[in-house]
């Protein structure tokens, strides 16, 4: 039977189990019921997948909120998903004004020592309002049903508007349940057998590292190592204690453990390790050959999204032989390449990337504006990208059609961004968008055209949006305009904003 560890702490599955039916219960009892959904708000924590569990046994969905997020950040996801519960750290409630969350009902959970140490948390007194978790699974009579089919994590993103909104999995009946074919994924595409471990240090409110805690729970054989967060050293010294064979690792965490001095690096026996699989960010071309040169090549990368899954796999060998290439689609989908005319675009020639992918079943976003139509066609999804496939069926993006910035491997969404920025004083207009980072891939940079007679510093901007966004997305960089360029329309020339940041990169993204 699989266990669950949180650095080396271990829970074994069993104990899971009982948890996840007590956890139930007390959802059920806050009018959490099937097809209904909970949130929660917790740094990575093995209780995560308790509470996943708990939710598959009573049918109900699960939003993971970004815990660096605001108070009225969280208040419109609450609201859109309907949440019922909120189930939060300690710590990151404390640091809330929860009058904003009103009227959800909140639940703590107490830090995990691991976690606390790893963030050096200190846990606020709490009102009354919110009720201790483990107070209410004592009392709880343990739900003793069968699961019901697996609804799965609602994920959030923002459109045109920069409005977070829900990506809604439908409901299928004829379909596969979608927890046993995450089960099967585990098996498939990411070759685990008996025996194996995965550690993910990425935030687990992310879709990519989350999914992959799935595949390891539903595979009913692969053991999951938690770390609370991504420390290049202890990185190592985890893969080395429990023997790791597979692991979740981004380009921006490539980058700190290649800084690591070769001696430090060398420390560690990382000889159990045989799959790697990357998501989000581009994988710069000498990164990918520098961690393969290190740990040989077993490094997959893979092109996802939150609304439709993981789309592509792409192996080290194959990476090498296509440099830029993300993969092949999985299995039973299919990629088509569009033009703006809606027509299929030949071999070689750059459209917007549209993928059919039965495999982790279609969806629906709570609040989007307008329709889907322009997202859909025969029977084909997208989500902006733009690219083009080779005579061999192999994927290549080459830039974004939606103006999402990907940094660290979190997406921001300059529109959310920029409805808070023009809200100061000295601000006339402005427009967001993404520049090269080393390290995070990019950067968010502010451009801004200053009111008449007013000035505005990087450090004035940042501290008014401190309180209003997540820290990962406030601007590190601004730079201020006598004017913004702007098109015939009036709407500002963003790309022209983009160009001299980008002009000596391989790509656009």
């Amino acid at each position: 039977m699989p266990t669950l560890y949180l650095n080396h702490d271990a829970t074994d599955q069993e104990t899971v189990q009982q948890s996840a039916r007590e956890l139930a219960a007390v959802f059920r009892s806050a009018g959490v019921v099937e097809d209904t959904a909970i949130a929660v708000l917790m740094r990575n924590d093995v209780r995560i997948m308790e509470i996943v569990e708990a939710c598959r046994l009573i049918g109900a969905r699960y939003a993971m909120l970004n815990w660096h997020a605001a108070a009225p950040e969280i208040k419109h996801i609450l609201d859109d998903a309907d949440a019922k519960l909120l189930i939060g750290h300690a710590d990151l409630l404390g640091a809330l004004d929860l009058e904003v969350l009103a009227p959800t009902r909140i639940v703590s959970v107490e830090v995990p020592d691991e976690v606390g140490t790893a963030y050096s948390a200190e846990t606020a007194a709490l009102p009354q309002s919110v009720t201790p978790l483990y107070s209410l699974t004592e009392a709880a009579s343990p739900h003793l049903g069968d699961p019901l089919r697996f609804r799965g994590m609602m994920a959030y993103t923002s459109g045109s508007t920069g409005r977070p909104k829900g990506i809604r999995r439908n409901t299928d009946p004829s379909a596969p349940d979608p927890y046993q074919v995450y089960g099967g994924l585990a098996t498939n595409m990411l070759h685990a057998k008996p025996g194996d471990k995965l550690m993910v240090a990425a935030p687990l409110y992310h879709s990519a590292p989350h999914a992959l805690c799935i595949f390891a729970q539903a595979s009913g054989f692969m053991d999951l190592v938690v770390a609370p967060k991504f420390e290049p050293e202890q990185f190592l010294s985890l893969l080395e204690r429990h023997k790791v064979t597979h692991v979740y690792i981004v380009p921006t965490m490539m980058i700190r453990l290649l800084k690591l001095p070769a001696d430090v690096r060398d420390r560690y026996d990382l000889s159990a390790l045989r799959f790697a699989i990357s998501t989000g960010s581009p994988w710069p071309k000498d990164v990918k050959q520098a961690m393969i040169d290190w740990l040989g090549p077993i490094f997959y990368e893979s092109y996802g999204a939150s609304e439709i899954g993981f789309m592509t796999l792409i192996s080290s060998q194959e990476a090498m032989e296509r440099p830029g290439s993300v993969g092949t689609i999985l299995p039973g989908g299919s990629i088509k390449i569009f033009d703006d005319s809606g027509e299929e675009c030949p071999t070689g020639s750059v459209g917007t990337i549209y993928v059919r992918l039965p495999l982790f079943g279609d969806f629906a976003y709570t609040n989007a504006d307008g329709t889907l139509v322009d997202q859909r066609i025969d029977g084909h999804a997208t989500v902006g990208d733009m690219g083009y496939l080779d005579e061999d069926g192999y994927l290549f993006i080459s830039d974004r059609k939606k103006d999402m910035i990907i940094s660290g491997g979190a997406n921001i969404f300059p529109a959310e961004i920029e409805a808070q920025l023009i809200k100061m004083d000295q601000v006339a207009d402005c427009a967001v968008f993404g520049a090269p980072d080393p390290e995070f891939g990019e950067k968010v940079v502010a451009a801004v055209e200053c009111a008449p007679g007013k000035d505005l510093s990087l450090e004035e901007m940042q501290a008014f949006l401190a309180p209003l966004l997540a820290k990962f997305k406030i601007p590190r960089k601004l730079d201020t305009h006598d004017a913004l360029p702007r098109e015939d329309s009036g709407k500002i020339f963003k790309q022209r904003l983009r160009a001299p940041y980008w002009k000596d990169q391989a790509s656009n993204i």
